[in-house]
């Protein structure tokens, strides 16, 4: 069973629906095909639901009340294995002395200490390129002549179907043309130059992790790309640079094979599940990481927010961001599930979490500089810039 945002997948691969919503504040159980003749609460509560229930003469000593702490009890261990977290009640291992010091330069000693350390970096920090999940991030001025039933409608795949152009109008603004990977991005890929880089996951469409020359196989785009593209009548393959020509002269994309279908660029919509291979990498990936370093993200668009919880329990986490997030919501609170982000060195499962507060370029340069790669990233940053003119001059001589 895999539980996500009722704004992204809903169910994949359990036999019925778990909607998950920390903002909403529930769980809803939605019973399929397999539940039809069991209800699923009986399933939940029973310690093996497969085994005939008691029969009337069957003695229960238990009381009410430990009988509904038994059963949240059992609940919350049943979530924790279904959502694959770690269980922080039975985890055996101890947090205390695996950082020398709960701050950058505790990392610092932890990489440097650890050769072969297996590095997840995951990101939300874009280089100025607007987030187009925020209706206050300014995209949308441009579309109140469409009428949009809400702004966020534009990235609904319905109303795309009806009406692309709004979404093309707005891609304009979210095409990497004329941005240039960041610090940020050049991090990640020393990283991977020196075999530290497990895997990276971003949050941005904006294929600049591609641009300062990330390995696809090392790269996770949670929420798509426009790095290619599909018919959606046939699914005939596009790439960006084909789309990009369309799109920058207003013209929407039409399919060349079917002739009918609009072209849309494999970003994930609202209501659309997220790509595949999320999924397949994330279940394999984060229970091998020896080091979480999470950069620009709020921590709140699920299920990418959920994967902080998905290392080791005692796996260092480095959040790089403007301010803290990813702390425990008050919906895993209350179900006694994850507990996020801890920078409270009074929690007695603290200990591996640091944060440092600023810009994410300047973050990553410093932690850069801290393990004596500072003037290795700078040159690597210096010598791509400079490839990247270059070829935008060679196009614009064409």
């Amino acid at each position: 069973m895999i539980g996500y945002c009722v704004r992204f997948r809903h169910f994949q691969i359990s036999h019925f629906n778990l909607l998950f919503s920390p903002r909403l504040l529930y769980v809803q159980l939605t019973k399929i095909d397999i539940f039809k003749k069991r209800n699923l609460k009986n399933r939940l509560m029973d310690n093996n639901p497969d085994e005939d229930k008691p029969g009337p003469s069957a003695k229960n000593t238990e009381t009410e009340t430990e009988r509904e702490g038994s059963g949240m009890e059992r609940i919350r261990k049943y979530l924790i294995q279904k959502l694959k977290l770690y269980d922080s009640y039975n985890e055996q291992e101890s947090c205390s002395g695996i950082l020398k010091e709960l701050t950058i330069d505790g990392i610092v000693d932890y990489i440097k200490q650890n050769q072969k350390c297996k590095i997840i970096t995951m990101a939300g920090a874009a280089a100025g390129i607007p987030d187009f999940r925020s209706p206050s991030s300014g995209l949308y001025h441009n579309l109140e002549k469409y009428n949009l039933p809400h702004p966020q409608a534009v990235f609904e795949l319905d109303f795309f179907m009806e009406n692309p152009k709004p979404f093309f109008t707005l891609a304009k603004q979210l095409l990497p043309e004329g941005f240039k990977p960041t610090p940020c991005h050049y991090f990640i890929r020393l990283l991977w130059e020196k075999g530290l880089l497990l895997r990276h996951y971003t949050q941005n469409i904006d294929t600049l992790e591609r641009i300062a020359g990330l390995p696809a196989e090392k790269l996770v785009e949670a929420h798509g790309t426009f790095h290619t593209g599909h018919c959606l009548k046939c699914k005939a393959p596009y790439t960006l640079e084909w789309m990009k020509e369309k799109i920058l002269k207003s013209v929407i994309p039409k399919c060349e094979e079917c002739k009918e279908g609009v072209i849309k660029p494999d970003v994930v919509f609202f209501g659309e599940i997220l790509p595949e291979r999320f999924h397949y990498f994330a279940d394999r990936d984060f229970a091998h990481a020896d080091l979480l370093i999470i950069m620009g993200s709020s921590l709140v668009v699920q299920p990418f927010a959920s994967l902080i919880d998905r290392v080791r329990f005692c796996c260092p986490r480095l959040l790089i961001n403007k301010e803290k997030t990813g702390m425990q919501d008050r919906l895993s609170r209350f179900l006694g599930l994850r507990e996020g982000l801890i920078f409270d060195s009074k929690n007695p499962n603290s200990g591996r979490d640091v944060a440092w507060l600023g810009d994410c370029d300047t973050g990553c340069q410093l932690l850069a500089d801290k393990l004596d790669w500072g003037e290795e990233l700078k040159a690597l940053i210096k010598r791509e810039h400079e490839r990247l003119d270059a070829e935008k001059s060679d196009v614009k001589n064409l």
